[in-house]
């Protein structure tokens, strides 16, 4: 990866954005800044900006929460598994895709996303998932519960399927364009 402190060029991030010849998934806990930083991601890119759980929301014509609550987390799994698939399917190589935190857990969709695009796992501390995720109260599998002690134990047994994404970022605390610029840089690494 490039080691440099400073940020790369518009010049440097163009060049970037003519090499990349799939779409870019990004995939990690939830809170962890996957839609914030995938909007900006898009636009540094000059690319489209898509929300997986937003999509899903769009075609099952309910909230997440109500899916969870109606038919349960194996049914709002198969769901996610098929609208990414389309959305990797009918994107284009210029589309950024934002996952839900348990995505990327499920096998096939793991496989998809691992054969098909540019995965980037997102990873951030626990403190920060905790403060980040306190700021809505839309996460069916926080309800109920210590949301420190969910997260805590939902990135551990998350890790080892995060850490098959081809590329890993940290993102706390700080400017989102921080964040970028090491994705930027991870991306100009693996390609």
């Amino acid at each position: 990866m490039d080691n440099r402190t400073e940020p790369l060029t518009t010049r440097e991030i163009e060049a970037l954005s003519r090499r990349i010849d799939r779409p870019i998934v990004l995939v990690g806990m939830m809170g962890v800044g996957k839609t914030s930083v995938g909007k900006r991601l898009a636009a540094a890119l000059g690319s489209t900006f898509v929300d997986a759980d937003e999509e899903i929301e769009t075609a099952a014509r309910m909230t997440i929460p109500e899916i969870f609550a109606q038919f349960g987390e194996p049914h709002f799994r198969d769901g996610e598994r098929r609208v990414i698939a389309r959305l990797i399917e009918n994107g284009g190589n210029h589309i950024v895709i934002a996952t839900g935190g348990g995505a990327f857990c499920n096998a096939e969709t793991r496989a998809l996303i691992l054969e098909r695009t540019i995965s980037v796992w997102l990873d951030s501390d626990i403190d920060t998932l905790v403060e980040r995720t306190a700021r809505k109260n839309n996460r069916p599998l926080l309800q109920g519960g210590d949301r420190r002690e969910t997260l805590t134990r939902l990135r551990e047994e998350r890790r080892p399927d995060y850490a098959q994404a081809q590329i890993h970022v940290m993102s706390n605390d700080g400017p989102h364009t921080r964040t970028i610029d090491t994705v930027l840089k991870g991306i100009a690494a693996w390609l």
